[in-house]
Protein backbone atom coordinates (compact mmCIF):
# COMPACT_ATOMS: atom_id res chain seq x y z
CA UNK A 1 0.00 0.00 0.00
CA UNK A 2 3.01 2.14 1.19
CA UNK A 3 4.91 1.77 -2.87
CA UNK A 4 1.04 2.28 -4.45
CA UNK A 5 0.80 5.72 -2.08
CA UNK A 6 4.30 6.76 -3.40
CA UNK A 7 4.13 5.58 -7.44
CA UNK A 8 0.59 7.32 -7.21
CA UNK A 9 1.96 10.73 -6.14
CA UNK A 10 4.64 10.74 -9.10
CA UNK A 11 1.95 9.76 -11.63
CA UNK A 12 -0.08 13.00 -10.73
CA UNK A 13 2.78 15.03 -10.40
CA UNK A 14 3.31 16.05 -13.67
CA UNK A 15 -0.04 16.74 -14.49
CA UNK A 16 0.38 19.15 -11.11
CA UNK A 17 3.67 20.88 -12.91
CA UNK A 18 1.81 21.80 -16.07
CA UNK A 19 -0.57 24.30 -14.07
CA UNK A 20 2.61 25.83 -12.38
CA UNK A 21 4.54 28.84 -13.38
CA UNK A 22 7.05 28.52 -16.04
CA UNK A 23 10.61 28.15 -14.63
CA UNK A 24 13.90 29.81 -15.99
CA UNK A 25 14.12 33.46 -17.60
CA UNK A 26 14.86 32.00 -20.90
CA UNK A 27 11.09 30.33 -20.68
CA UNK A 28 9.24 33.47 -18.93
CA UNK A 29 11.00 35.59 -21.62
CA UNK A 30 10.20 33.65 -24.58
CA UNK A 31 6.35 33.10 -23.53
CA UNK A 32 6.34 36.61 -23.02
CA UNK A 33 7.83 37.89 -26.29
CA UNK A 34 5.70 34.83 -27.88
CA UNK A 35 2.68 37.23 -26.95
CA UNK A 36 4.01 40.54 -28.45
CA UNK A 37 2.50 40.49 -31.55
CA UNK A 38 4.22 42.61 -34.76
CA UNK A 39 1.28 45.43 -34.96
CA UNK A 40 2.03 45.95 -31.04
CA UNK A 41 5.87 45.77 -31.56
CA UNK A 42 5.77 48.48 -33.64
CA UNK A 43 3.36 51.01 -32.73
CA UNK A 44 5.08 53.09 -30.49
CA UNK A 45 6.31 56.02 -32.20
CA UNK A 46 10.04 55.77 -30.40
CA UNK A 47 11.00 52.74 -31.89
CA UNK A 48 13.95 52.17 -30.22
CA UNK A 49 13.48 53.34 -26.40
CA UNK A 50 10.98 50.81 -26.51
CA UNK A 51 12.18 47.86 -27.94
CA UNK A 52 15.04 48.80 -24.75
CA UNK A 53 12.56 49.30 -22.37
CA UNK A 54 9.88 47.08 -23.21
CA UNK A 55 13.19 44.15 -23.23
CA UNK A 56 13.64 45.64 -19.54
CA UNK A 57 10.39 45.14 -18.59
CA UNK A 58 9.89 41.58 -19.32
CA UNK A 59 13.57 40.90 -17.84
CA UNK A 60 12.03 42.51 -14.78
CA UNK A 61 8.86 40.23 -14.81
CA UNK A 62 10.71 37.32 -15.23
CA UNK A 63 13.20 38.29 -12.09
CA UNK A 64 10.11 38.54 -9.64
CA UNK A 65 8.61 35.59 -10.54
CA UNK A 66 11.72 33.63 -10.39
CA UNK A 67 13.55 35.26 -7.25
CA UNK A 68 10.82 33.01 -5.38
CA UNK A 69 12.84 30.14 -5.91
CA UNK A 70 15.51 31.87 -3.35
CA UNK A 71 13.17 31.65 -0.43
CA UNK A 72 13.64 33.97 2.03
CA UNK A 73 16.96 35.50 0.43
CA UNK A 74 14.09 36.18 -2.42
CA UNK A 75 11.10 37.91 -0.97
CA UNK A 76 9.79 37.85 2.43
CA UNK A 77 6.39 36.93 1.50
CA UNK A 78 5.16 34.97 -1.30
CA UNK A 79 3.64 37.50 -4.30
CA UNK A 80 1.22 36.04 -6.77
CA UNK A 81 2.74 38.21 -10.17
CA UNK A 82 0.87 37.34 -13.34
CA UNK A 83 0.69 38.05 -16.66
CA UNK A 84 -1.81 40.60 -16.62
CA UNK A 85 0.94 42.40 -14.92
CA UNK A 86 3.23 43.06 -17.48
CA UNK A 87 0.75 43.74 -20.30
CA UNK A 88 -0.83 46.21 -18.05
CA UNK A 89 2.33 47.92 -17.46
CA UNK A 90 3.74 47.38 -21.29
CA UNK A 91 0.51 49.15 -22.54
CA UNK A 92 1.31 52.21 -19.95
CA UNK A 93 5.17 52.36 -21.60
CA UNK A 94 3.45 52.54 -24.86
CA UNK A 95 1.32 55.34 -23.81
CA UNK A 96 4.37 57.81 -21.62
CA UNK A 97 6.64 57.06 -24.75
CA UNK A 98 3.96 58.67 -27.23
CA UNK A 99 3.26 61.60 -24.66
CA UNK A 100 6.45 62.29 -23.98
CA UNK A 101 8.44 62.50 -27.37
CA UNK A 102 11.52 64.26 -26.41
CA UNK A 103 12.40 63.18 -23.07
CA UNK A 104 11.75 59.72 -21.64
CA UNK A 105 9.75 60.16 -18.36
CA UNK A 106 11.99 57.48 -15.85
CA UNK A 107 10.29 58.89 -13.11
CA UNK A 108 6.63 58.26 -14.10
CA UNK A 109 7.88 54.81 -15.51
CA UNK A 110 8.91 53.86 -12.27
CA UNK A 111 6.00 55.07 -10.13
CA UNK A 112 3.62 53.80 -12.14
CA UNK A 113 5.28 50.27 -12.85
CA UNK A 114 7.31 49.90 -9.43
CA UNK A 115 4.87 51.73 -7.51
CA UNK A 116 1.30 50.77 -8.54
CA UNK A 117 1.27 47.96 -10.66
CA UNK A 118 3.71 45.34 -9.09
CA UNK A 119 4.38 47.33 -5.86
CA UNK A 120 0.75 47.28 -5.35
CA UNK A 121 1.33 43.42 -4.97
CA UNK A 122 4.16 43.60 -2.17
CA UNK A 123 3.48 44.15 1.21
CA UNK A 124 6.56 43.90 2.59
CA UNK A 125 8.47 46.93 3.25
CA UNK A 126 12.02 45.05 2.74
CA UNK A 127 10.38 43.68 -0.47
CA UNK A 128 9.40 47.00 -1.85
CA UNK A 129 12.79 48.52 -1.44
CA UNK A 130 13.95 45.05 -3.38
CA UNK A 131 11.72 46.56 -6.47
CA UNK A 132 12.56 49.50 -6.37
CA UNK A 133 16.50 48.58 -6.66
CA UNK A 134 15.33 47.01 -10.00
CA UNK A 135 13.15 49.08 -11.32
CA UNK A 136 16.23 51.82 -10.36
CA UNK A 137 18.58 49.42 -12.35
CA UNK A 138 16.13 48.48 -15.32
CA UNK A 139 14.60 52.12 -15.85
CA UNK A 140 17.59 54.28 -15.96
CA UNK A 141 19.17 56.46 -19.08
CA UNK A 142 22.14 54.04 -19.14
CA UNK A 143 19.52 51.85 -21.28
CA UNK A 144 19.09 54.08 -23.48
CA UNK A 145 22.32 55.17 -24.22
CA UNK A 146 24.68 52.07 -23.71
CA UNK A 147 24.99 49.25 -26.74
CA UNK A 148 24.47 46.37 -24.93
CA UNK A 149 23.62 47.56 -21.41
CA UNK A 150 24.41 44.99 -18.95
CA UNK A 151 21.12 43.89 -16.80
CA UNK A 152 23.02 41.90 -14.30
CA UNK A 153 25.78 40.74 -12.79
CA UNK A 154 25.86 37.56 -15.60
CA UNK A 155 27.75 38.66 -18.48
CA UNK A 156 25.09 36.95 -20.74
CA UNK A 157 22.00 38.69 -20.15
CA UNK A 158 22.20 42.10 -21.44
CA UNK A 159 20.51 44.41 -24.59
CA UNK A 160 20.47 43.00 -27.87
CA UNK A 161 21.14 45.22 -30.24
CA UNK A 162 17.90 47.37 -31.97
CA UNK A 163 16.10 44.42 -34.44
CA UNK A 164 12.96 43.07 -35.35
CA UNK A 165 10.81 40.91 -33.31
CA UNK A 166 12.28 37.96 -34.30
CA UNK A 167 15.61 38.85 -33.79
CA UNK A 168 14.92 39.62 -30.05
CA UNK A 169 12.81 36.29 -29.80
CA UNK A 170 16.24 34.75 -31.43
CA UNK A 171 18.08 36.21 -28.78
CA UNK A 172 15.96 34.87 -26.08
CA UNK A 173 16.47 31.29 -27.29
CA UNK A 174 20.12 31.37 -26.89
CA UNK A 175 19.89 32.76 -22.94
CA UNK A 176 21.45 29.86 -20.54
CA UNK A 177 19.17 26.71 -19.93
CA UNK A 178 20.23 27.02 -16.23
CA UNK A 179 20.00 30.50 -14.51
CA UNK A 180 22.59 31.48 -12.88
CA UNK A 181 21.89 33.40 -9.30
CA UNK A 182 24.42 36.26 -10.70
CA UNK A 183 21.26 37.02 -13.22
CA UNK A 184 19.36 38.16 -10.02
CA UNK A 185 21.51 39.84 -8.10
CA UNK A 186 22.50 36.81 -5.81
CA UNK A 187 25.22 34.65 -4.34
CA UNK A 188 25.78 31.00 -5.54
CA UNK A 189 24.99 30.26 -1.50
CA UNK A 190 21.80 31.22 -2.21
CA UNK A 191 20.58 28.19 -4.71
CA UNK A 192 21.77 26.35 -2.26
CA UNK A 193 20.13 27.35 0.42
CA UNK A 194 16.72 27.25 -1.60
CA UNK A 195 18.03 23.65 -3.04
CA UNK A 196 18.81 22.57 0.55
CA UNK A 197 15.31 24.01 2.21
CA UNK A 198 13.09 21.98 -0.85
CA UNK A 199 14.91 18.94 -0.19
CA UNK A 200 14.23 19.38 3.68
CA UNK A 201 10.47 19.68 2.44
CA UNK A 202 10.61 16.76 0.17
CA UNK A 203 12.38 14.31 3.25
CA UNK A 204 9.91 15.31 5.61
CA UNK A 205 6.91 14.95 2.97
CA UNK A 206 8.31 11.35 2.36
CA UNK A 207 8.93 10.63 5.90
CA UNK A 208 5.59 11.42 6.97
CA UNK A 209 4.06 8.93 4.67
CA UNK A 210 6.37 6.19 5.73
CA UNK A 211 4.18 3.53 7.99
CA UNK A 212 4.76 3.30 12.00
CA UNK A 213 7.07 0.53 12.40
CA UNK A 214 8.52 1.40 15.51
CA UNK A 215 7.36 -1.68 17.43
CA UNK A 216 8.35 -4.16 14.89
CA UNK A 217 11.67 -5.78 15.37
CA UNK A 218 12.55 -2.63 17.96
CA UNK A 219 12.34 -0.72 20.84
CA UNK A 220 8.51 -0.54 21.34
CA UNK A 221 6.57 2.53 21.42
CA UNK A 222 6.38 3.23 24.91
CA UNK A 223 10.29 2.91 25.41
CA UNK A 224 10.42 5.45 22.66
CA UNK A 225 8.23 7.96 24.56
CA UNK A 226 10.09 7.35 27.53
CA UNK A 227 13.51 8.01 26.07
CA UNK A 228 12.25 11.40 24.65
CA UNK A 229 10.43 12.59 28.20
CA UNK A 230 13.97 11.82 29.86
CA UNK A 231 15.65 14.28 27.29
CA UNK A 232 12.89 16.95 28.29
CA UNK A 233 14.45 16.87 31.94
CA UNK A 234 17.41 18.81 30.41
CA UNK A 235 14.86 21.29 30.29
CA UNK A 236 15.37 24.10 33.04
CA UNK A 237 13.32 24.60 36.44
CA UNK A 238 11.04 27.66 37.43
CA UNK A 239 12.42 31.12 38.31
CA UNK A 240 11.68 31.15 41.85
CA UNK A 241 9.60 33.81 43.34
CA UNK A 242 11.92 34.15 45.94
CA UNK A 243 15.15 35.00 43.41
CA UNK A 244 12.71 37.14 41.62
CA UNK A 245 11.61 39.33 44.90
CA UNK A 246 15.77 39.27 46.00
CA UNK A 247 16.17 40.70 42.18
CA UNK A 248 13.78 43.20 42.66
CA UNK A 249 14.74 44.55 46.03
CA UNK A 250 18.41 44.71 45.09
CA UNK A 251 18.69 45.89 41.92
CA UNK A 252 19.99 49.11 40.38
CA UNK A 253 18.14 48.46 36.94
CA UNK A 254 16.05 51.22 35.49
CA UNK A 255 12.67 50.92 35.78
CA UNK A 256 11.99 50.45 32.36
CA UNK A 257 14.60 47.30 32.26
CA UNK A 258 13.51 46.41 35.58
CA UNK A 259 9.56 46.13 33.98
CA UNK A 260 10.90 44.43 31.10
CA UNK A 261 12.86 41.61 32.97
CA UNK A 262 10.26 40.94 35.11
CA UNK A 263 7.90 40.49 32.32
CA UNK A 264 10.36 38.24 30.47
CA UNK A 265 10.58 36.41 33.85
CA UNK A 266 6.77 35.89 33.53
CA UNK A 267 6.53 34.62 30.18
CA UNK A 268 9.40 31.76 30.66
CA UNK A 269 7.63 31.04 33.44
CA UNK A 270 4.47 30.03 32.02
CA UNK A 271 6.55 28.24 29.29
CA UNK A 272 8.21 25.85 31.77
CA UNK A 273 4.59 25.22 33.11
CA UNK A 274 3.17 24.25 30.05
CA UNK A 275 6.04 22.31 29.26
CA UNK A 276 6.27 21.04 32.74
CA UNK A 277 2.15 19.91 32.17
CA UNK A 278 2.47 18.57 29.06
CA UNK A 279 5.62 16.03 30.45
CA UNK A 280 3.38 14.91 33.09
CA UNK A 281 0.44 14.16 31.24
CA UNK A 282 2.16 12.14 28.55
CA UNK A 283 4.15 9.84 31.22
CA UNK A 284 0.67 8.73 32.82
CA UNK A 285 -1.00 8.26 29.17
CA UNK A 286 2.24 6.28 28.51
CA UNK A 287 1.84 4.46 31.68
CA UNK A 288 -2.23 4.27 31.33
CA UNK A 289 -3.12 6.40 34.11
CA UNK A 290 -5.41 8.11 31.59
CA UNK A 291 -6.85 8.51 28.46
CA UNK A 292 -4.39 9.07 25.74
CA UNK A 293 -6.20 12.01 23.90
CA UNK A 294 -6.16 13.39 20.22
CA UNK A 295 -4.32 16.21 21.25
CA UNK A 296 -1.54 13.99 23.33
CA UNK A 297 -1.13 11.82 20.19
CA UNK A 298 -0.36 14.77 18.27
CA UNK A 299 2.34 15.99 20.99
CA UNK A 300 3.98 12.33 21.45
CA UNK A 301 3.90 12.37 17.17
CA UNK A 302 5.95 15.95 17.27
CA UNK A 303 8.15 14.72 20.03
CA UNK A 304 9.20 11.57 18.16
CA UNK A 305 10.18 13.23 14.97
CA UNK A 306 12.26 15.51 17.34
CA UNK A 307 9.81 18.48 16.41
CA UNK A 308 8.84 21.37 18.92
CA UNK A 309 5.02 20.84 19.54
CA UNK A 310 2.75 23.88 18.88
CA UNK A 311 1.68 24.22 22.38
CA UNK A 312 5.04 25.16 23.43
CA UNK A 313 6.00 27.40 20.33
CA UNK A 314 3.45 30.45 21.69
CA UNK A 315 5.71 32.48 23.45
CA UNK A 316 8.50 32.70 21.36
CA UNK A 317 9.15 30.94 17.22
CA UNK A 318 11.23 29.17 16.67
CA UNK A 319 12.47 26.62 13.51
CA UNK A 320 14.93 24.79 15.54
CA UNK A 321 14.56 21.15 15.93
CA UNK A 322 13.55 19.55 19.07
CA UNK A 323 17.65 19.06 21.09
CA UNK A 324 18.90 22.61 19.53
CA UNK A 325 15.45 24.37 20.77
CA UNK A 326 15.79 22.32 24.40
CA UNK A 327 19.13 23.90 24.55
CA UNK A 328 18.46 27.16 23.41
CA UNK A 329 15.15 27.12 25.88
CA UNK A 330 18.29 26.55 28.60
CA UNK A 331 20.58 29.16 27.74
CA UNK A 332 18.05 31.64 27.45
CA UNK A 333 16.36 30.70 30.92
CA UNK A 334 19.97 30.69 32.32
CA UNK A 335 20.75 34.31 31.17
CA UNK A 336 17.92 35.61 33.18
CA UNK A 337 18.34 33.37 36.16
CA UNK A 338 22.12 34.87 35.96
CA UNK A 339 20.68 38.18 35.55
CA UNK A 340 18.75 38.10 38.44
CA UNK A 341 20.95 36.62 40.72
CA UNK A 342 24.36 38.26 39.51
CA UNK A 343 23.17 41.84 38.32
CA UNK A 344 23.22 42.84 34.39
CA UNK A 345 25.76 41.00 32.30
CA UNK A 346 28.37 43.46 30.31
CA UNK A 347 26.82 41.60 26.83
CA UNK A 348 23.33 41.15 26.38
CA UNK A 349 22.52 37.79 24.23
CA UNK A 350 19.46 39.71 22.58
CA UNK A 351 18.52 35.98 21.17
CA UNK A 352 17.46 35.36 24.58
CA UNK A 353 14.78 37.60 24.84
CA UNK A 354 11.45 36.51 23.62
CA UNK A 355 10.57 40.33 22.92
CA UNK A 356 14.06 41.88 21.79
CA UNK A 357 12.08 44.80 20.47
CA UNK A 358 10.77 45.88 23.72
CA UNK A 359 13.87 45.30 25.40
CA UNK A 360 15.23 47.94 23.02
CA UNK A 361 13.12 50.23 23.35
CA UNK A 362 13.03 49.91 27.40
CA UNK A 363 17.05 51.19 26.70
CA UNK A 364 16.00 53.96 24.61
CA UNK A 365 13.06 54.90 27.29
CA UNK A 366 16.20 54.62 30.14
CA UNK A 367 18.97 57.32 27.69
CA UNK A 368 15.93 60.00 26.95
CA UNK A 369 15.01 59.68 31.18
CA UNK A 370 18.86 60.45 31.36
CA UNK A 371 19.00 62.90 29.18
CA UNK A 372 15.65 64.45 29.35
CA UNK A 373 15.25 64.25 25.84
CA UNK A 374 12.10 62.99 24.11
CA UNK A 375 12.51 58.61 22.67
CA UNK A 376 11.08 59.65 19.20
CA UNK A 377 14.24 62.07 19.14
CA UNK A 378 16.34 58.96 19.59
CA UNK A 379 18.11 56.50 17.20
CA UNK A 380 20.98 54.38 17.11
CA UNK A 381 24.67 54.08 16.41
CA UNK A 382 26.42 50.60 15.69
CA UNK A 383 29.67 50.06 16.22
CA UNK A 384 31.38 46.56 15.67
CA UNK A 385 33.78 45.31 19.00
CA UNK A 386 37.32 43.99 18.76
CA UNK A 387 37.36 40.25 19.65
CA UNK A 388 39.72 40.88 22.65
CA UNK A 389 38.54 43.94 24.04
CA UNK A 390 37.76 43.53 27.68
CA UNK A 391 33.73 43.77 28.23
CA UNK A 392 34.26 43.21 32.21
CA UNK A 393 35.68 46.58 32.81
CA UNK A 394 33.32 48.57 31.58
CA UNK A 395 30.90 49.50 33.95
CA UNK A 396 27.22 49.18 33.22
CA UNK A 397 25.55 52.55 32.09
CA UNK A 398 22.81 52.01 29.89
CA UNK A 399 22.99 55.33 28.66
CA UNK A 400 26.05 54.96 26.58
CA UNK A 401 23.88 52.16 24.95
CA UNK A 402 24.22 48.00 25.30
CA UNK A 403 26.81 45.51 23.66
CA UNK A 404 25.02 42.79 21.92
CA UNK A 405 26.00 39.09 21.12
CA UNK A 406 23.87 36.47 19.27
CA UNK A 407 23.48 38.20 15.50
CA UNK A 408 24.00 36.13 12.45
CA UNK A 409 24.62 37.45 9.11
CA UNK A 410 22.78 35.39 6.19
CA UNK A 411 24.13 36.15 2.56
CA UNK A 412 27.07 37.90 3.52
CA UNK A 413 29.72 37.94 5.43
CA UNK A 414 31.28 40.07 8.24
CA UNK A 415 34.91 40.99 7.88
CA UNK A 416 36.36 41.87 10.65
CA UNK A 417 39.91 43.28 9.83
CA UNK A 418 38.42 45.85 7.59
CA UNK A 419 35.48 46.02 9.62
CA UNK A 420 32.61 45.72 7.01
CA UNK A 421 30.57 43.15 4.43
CA UNK A 422 31.75 41.32 2.19
CA UNK A 423 31.10 37.96 0.47
CA UNK A 424 30.64 34.89 2.25
CA UNK A 425 32.60 31.87 1.70
CA UNK A 426 30.97 29.59 -0.99
CA UNK A 427 29.02 26.96 1.01
CA UNK A 428 28.68 29.35 3.69
CA UNK A 429 24.89 30.24 3.95
CA UNK A 430 25.57 32.13 7.55
CA UNK A 431 27.61 33.45 9.50
CA UNK A 432 28.18 35.12 13.25
CA UNK A 433 28.65 38.78 13.95
CA UNK A 434 31.10 40.18 16.24
CA UNK A 435 30.30 42.10 19.37
CA UNK A 436 27.75 45.27 18.27
CA UNK A 437 28.01 48.10 20.76
CA UNK A 438 24.17 49.28 19.99
CA UNK A 439 24.65 53.11 21.13
CA UNK A 440 21.37 55.89 21.12
CA UNK A 441 22.14 58.76 19.81
CA UNK A 442 20.41 62.06 18.68
CA UNK A 443 18.32 61.38 15.30
CA UNK A 444 20.59 62.75 12.88
CA UNK A 445 20.51 62.63 9.19
CA UNK A 446 23.26 59.73 7.70
CA UNK A 447 24.49 59.62 4.27
CA UNK A 448 23.08 56.33 3.15
CA UNK A 449 25.69 55.66 0.88
CA UNK A 450 28.50 54.95 3.46
CA UNK A 451 26.00 52.28 5.05
CA UNK A 452 23.90 49.71 4.45
CA UNK A 453 20.60 49.34 6.37
CA UNK A 454 20.17 45.93 7.21
CA UNK A 455 17.24 44.24 8.36
CA UNK A 456 16.81 42.26 11.50
CA UNK A 457 14.42 39.90 11.97
CA UNK A 458 13.96 37.55 14.88
CA UNK A 459 14.20 33.89 13.16
CA UNK A 460 14.73 32.90 9.32
CA UNK A 461 10.75 33.31 8.74
CA UNK A 462 11.41 37.16 7.94
CA UNK A 463 7.72 37.16 7.27
CA UNK A 464 6.56 36.45 10.45
CA UNK A 465 3.15 35.87 11.86
CA UNK A 466 0.59 38.14 12.88
CA UNK A 467 1.04 37.11 16.69
CA UNK A 468 4.80 37.08 16.00
CA UNK A 469 6.23 39.71 13.85
CA UNK A 470 9.79 38.97 12.63
CA UNK A 471 11.30 42.22 12.00
CA UNK A 472 12.81 43.68 14.89
CA UNK A 473 14.58 47.07 13.20
CA UNK A 474 17.52 48.06 10.84
CA UNK A 475 21.26 47.86 11.94
CA UNK A 476 23.31 50.42 9.59
CA UNK A 477 26.33 48.16 8.34
CA UNK A 478 29.52 49.61 6.59
CA UNK A 479 28.61 48.26 2.67
CA UNK A 480 32.44 48.35 2.35
CA UNK A 481 33.68 47.77 -1.80
CA UNK A 482 29.74 47.07 -3.09
CA UNK A 483 26.81 48.68 -3.13
CA UNK A 484 23.96 49.10 -1.18
CA UNK A 485 21.76 47.69 -3.93
CA UNK A 486 24.21 45.09 -4.52
CA UNK A 487 23.59 43.63 -0.40
CA UNK A 488 19.87 44.59 -1.17
CA UNK A 489 19.70 42.23 -4.00
CA UNK A 490 21.53 39.25 -2.23
CA UNK A 491 19.07 39.51 0.36
CA UNK A 492 21.05 40.39 3.18
CA UNK A 493 20.09 40.59 6.83
CA UNK A 494 20.72 39.57 10.21
CA UNK A 495 19.20 36.65 12.37
CA UNK A 496 18.59 36.90 15.90
CA UNK A 497 18.02 32.90 15.76
CA UNK A 498 18.64 30.01 13.08
CA UNK A 499 17.04 26.79 12.83
CA UNK A 500 19.71 24.78 13.74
Amino acid sequence: LYINLLLFLVSISDSINCNTPLKLQRANMKKLYASISNENFSRCKQESNYKRLVFCLSWLHSVLLERHKFKCLGFNKPYDFNDSDFWICHDLLVVLLDTYPETTPFKALKYLIGEANYGGRVTDEWDRKLLSVYMTSFFCQDVLDTEKFVLSDSKYYIIPPDGDLASYKSFITQLPSIDDPAAFGQHPNAEIASQTEEANSLLQCISSLKPDLSAVGGESQESIVVAILTKLNEIPELLSEEQVQKYIEKTSDPSAIRTFLLQEIQRYNHLLSIITKTKNAVEKAVKGFIVMSPQLEHIIFKLKSFKVPEEWSQIYPSLKPLDSWIRDLGERVNQIRSWICNGSPPIIWLSGFTFPSGFLTSVLQTTARERGSAIDSLSWEFHTMENDLDFKDKPRNYGNGIYVSGLVLEGARWDSTNDHLTEPFPMKLQSKMPVIHFKPTEMKQRNPQELYECPLYTYPVRSGTFQHPSFVMSVNLNKGQMSCDHWTKRGVALLLSTGE
